[in-house]
């Protein structure tokens, strides 16, 4: 298959199930909401039986229950515990939302599985806290010493899908960055997926000589060893291989997503070919062929 001249291999990305919160943070003022949307969706840990989060949207005053500019997020565990969840959820607002002056959190999902936040978000107060109706909503009101923190004291979540990703074939690293920039700006545009580690520079694979320290590079794909090894899957006219990983709501979120991103990276001087990362059948149950995409 080909888009213009550009390879689609005839492949699929192994995708797999997660457990997920959305939420909406608004701020005082827009530098307090970026730095708050970026701390508390940083570092991809679901690897070591953590959490990975990443900004679905940013969103005007008229779309947040408090009429201040906001962010909607989304928080994701790789397995079906609740308890995970909340306690992976619960640290990254503690120490990612609550400490950045004027910030809120509340819930933005209709899920059927409901967490009550004061345990181990709402007792942040020690004790002094108090439960407020603001906006329509139950909040947990924590007294700190920039004023008052507010959280909805009920946060859903939902199951959903992870793992979704595209690969880029580049002839340099501009090219990668460029592409995958392209490609993260029209993934912006769907709702309910988000991209944990934007561009990504090292996909991994599930075999690894260093089992202590998580996965390793997928050194077939690495193209500085394309004449250290024998067995390189690496093209001659390839420099660079960029992925963009994508969690979505449900699998026709992340289906959309990977097609946008593969129809505009192959509008990209030196892209030569569009992949997918899978490991055989071992990681997930949802498999997502990209002629079916493309098609």
């Amino acid at each position: 298959m080909d888009i213009d001249g550009v390879e689609v291999e005839d492949t699929y990305c192994e995708a797999f199930e997660g457990l997920y919160s959305r939420l909406i943070i608004t701020a005082i003022d827009s530098m307090n909401l970026q730095k708050a949307s970026n701390e508390v969706t940083a570092l991809p840990y679901t690897v070591f039986g953590e959490s990975e989060g990443g900004i679905e949207s940013y969103v005007s005053k008229d779309s947040t229950p408090d009429n201040r500019e906001g962010a909607v997020i989304q928080l994701w565990t790789g397995n079906g515990d609740v308890e995970k969840l909340y306690t992976e959820v619960s640290k990254r607002i503690r120490q990612g939302v609550l400490v950045v002056p004027g910030t809120r959190v509340f819930n933005a999902s209709n899920g059927n599985i409901k967490i009550d936040t004061m345990e181990k978000i709402g007792h942040c107060g020690d004790g002094y806290e108090w439960i407020v109706n603001r906006f329509g909503r139950e909040m947990i009101n924590i007294p700190i010493m920039m004023g008052d923190f507010l959280v909805e004291k009920e946060i859903r979540a939902s199951k959903g899908i992870m793992g979704g990703n595209v690969w880029f074939f580049c002839d340099n690293i501009g090219t990668a960055l460029d592409a995958g920039k392209k490609a993260l700006e029209k993934i912006k545009g769907i709702e309910g997926v988000i991209t944990p580690f934007d561009i990504c520079a090292a996909g991994s694979k599930v075999e690894t000589n260093y089992p202590e320290i998580g996965p390793t590079t997928n050194h077939v794909y690495c193209p500085t060893l394309r004449y250290k090894i024998d067995n390189s899957k690496v093209p001659e006219e390839t420099e660079s291989i960029p992925e963009i990983v994508i969690n979505g709501v449900d699998k026709e979120a992340v289906e959309e997503a990977m097609k946008v991103a593969i129809f505009e990276a192959s509008k990209v001087d030196g892209v030569s070919k569009i992949t997918s990362g899978n490991f055989g059948g071992r990681l997930g149950d949802y498999k997502i062929f990209l002629k079916d995409l493309v098609d």
